[in-house]
């Protein structure tokens, strides 16, 4: 049995008492998510004093959900190295990066109801580490990376802490970030303040740049986003309206009062009236509501054959329900925020056949790695046999966050001085796993587009539920997959 200091902690853990666990989360709430460092020889490093099979953990940062001691560690050795893990292994100390190593932060929602959104992290943590297991020059130095994840809870204000920790506590070198609103803006703007670079994404540009009070025209030093805005989703939607076979062009939109929402509000609602359709806005509701059936009897008063959201998850599988079972059953759905996972289609069940949504990445998508050339549909194959689970959207998302990451360390001279490792995301100009991506071409300074395409749910083979291309109106570089049809008959 070997012992290893726990260097957070202050106490020596045995590795032969920590049982592993099939689940990390713990039942009192905690989660062992960005806890443990998992550190083996790095693979032909004669420096590294470690054995292949010796892993050294370092417990820091732990919510343990009141667990005790023994409980916590049996759990979070459940991890391993998919929440703080080295890309190389064999690194120097745990208070800062050393020279060769260049530290990435990575926030995210693990838990709570934007989890769905990381439901592949670990996975591509791992991707990254294998692309770059040998590692890459920057800066004339032979360069390793290691990746700090840490857990935002779908909260705001765990975010804002979290994204500290990893400036003041884990010294590391740029953070990236990804999922709502809820997350990028408050990484963000910690990232701004602390002079730390930054990318982000899976949030609408405008909610993320006007939403920090962002100037038009000049835009932020430190941080970027890649992803789209209310054009892209008018150019992904609007299109599928068109074909529709409704009689009336009023739109029940299920607009809650969040950052997304008044972003949808102010943004896609004008824009649907150039267009000839009216927004039948359900009112600005709180979200966790679980009574819509004020909403519904509004967009039912109306007429609409047409709907549109932007809830959370959990408040549009409730609307679905008690939309059915009180007659409100639209002609065509097409959501935004929602149903971009299986999991999501899953927990509707029947009610989910042709939901239409915006699918900024798929299997379908003829992306590839600037990391090591493997193609999306690679990539998406890759994570079902790993994991037994369906591809989602944030899959390559996420793996990209992490391709410009790297590419911004390779640009700059230094990849430690932050003021031009920020300078490079700013002036970026990648084809990687989520397309082209130009950093310079707007709609604002630090910001690169995406643009996506219509999909819709239909029943599956090998899962449950599968996406259907039907509509590639804004990316003719994404081939059709079948026929727009009617979400409700």
């Amino acid at each position: 049995m070997e012992t290893h200091r726990c260097s957070g902690a202050g106490r020596t853990i045995r590795s032969g008492q920590l049982p592993a666990t099939r689940d990390p989360v713990f039942p009192g709430g905690g989660r062992a998510s960005c806890a443990l460092e998992e550190r083996p020889r790095c693979p032909g490093d004669e420096r590294c004093p470690r054995t292949p099979s010796t892993k050294e953990f370092a417990v820091r940062d732990i919510p343990t959900g009141g667990l005790g001691r023994r409980s916590f560690l049996s759990g979070a050795a459940a991890l391993g190295g998919a929440s703080l893990v080295s890309a190389c292994g064999g690194l120097k100390g745990t208070g800062g990066s050393s020279s060769d190593v260049l530290k990435i932060g990575y926030v995210s929602p693990q838990t709570g109801p934007l989890a769905g959104f990381a439901t592949a992290d670990n996975f591509v943590v791992k991707q990254i580490q294998q692309a770059v297991r040998g590692g890459f020059t920057a800066g004339g130095v032979k360069r390793r990376i290691e990746i700090v994840v840490k857990d935002t809870q779908s909260n705001p204000n765990r975010a804002t802490e979290v994204t500290r920790q990893l400036i003041n506590s884990d010294k590391v070198d740029l953070i990236v970030g990804s999922s709502t609103p809820d997350t990028t803006n408050p990484v963000a703007d910690q990232c701004e303040a602390n002079g730390i670079p930054n990318v982000t994404t899976i949030a609408p540009w405008e909610a993320w740049f006007h939403g920090r009070g962002g100037k038009p025209g000049e835009g932020f030093k430190y941080t970027t986003l890649f992803f789209f805005g209310m054009q892209e989703f008018a150019d992904c939607f609007f299109p599928m309206w068109d074909r529709a076979d409704v009689s009336s062009k009023n739109v029940a939109a299920l607009w809650p009062n969040d950052t997304d929402a008044n972003a949808f509000r102010q943004g896609l609602g004008p824009m649907m009236k150039k267009s000839g359709y009216t927004p039948v806005d359900g009112g600005a509701y709180q979200n966790g509501a679980t009574d819509f059936t004020a909403q519904i009897a509004t967009f039912k008063e109306s007429g609409a054959d047409l709907f549109t959201c932007t809830p959370i998850p959990p408040d549009f599988q409730t609307f679905w329900k008690q939309a059915r079972q009180q007659g409100f059953k639209p002609k065509l759905a097409t959501v935004a925020k929602v149903m971009l996972f299986p999991s999501e289609a899953e927990a509707l069940g029947g009610l989910a056949a042709n939901i239409a949504t915006d699918f900024w990445w798929s299997p379908a998508h003829p992306y590839k790695s600037v990391l090591d050339g493997k193609s999306a549909k690679q990539l998406a194959d890759d994570f079902a046999a790993e994991t037994g689970k369906q591809w989602t959207q944030a899959l390559g998302s996420v793996y990209s966050l992490f391709e410009i990451a790297i590419q911004a360390f390779k640009e700059a001279s230094d990849p430690k001085d932050r003021d031009e490792v920020a300078a490079k995301l700013r002036g970026m100009k990648i084809r990687c796993m989520s397309g082209d991506l130009d950093f310079t071409a707007g709609p604002q300074p630090g910001i690169a587009l995406q643009h996506p395409v219509g999909g819709q749910w239909r029943k599956g083979e090998r899962f449950p539920w599968d996406v259907v291309i039907v509509d590639n109106s804004a990316n003719k570089a994404v081939p059709i997959g079948g026929d727009l049809l009617p979400t409700n008959a």
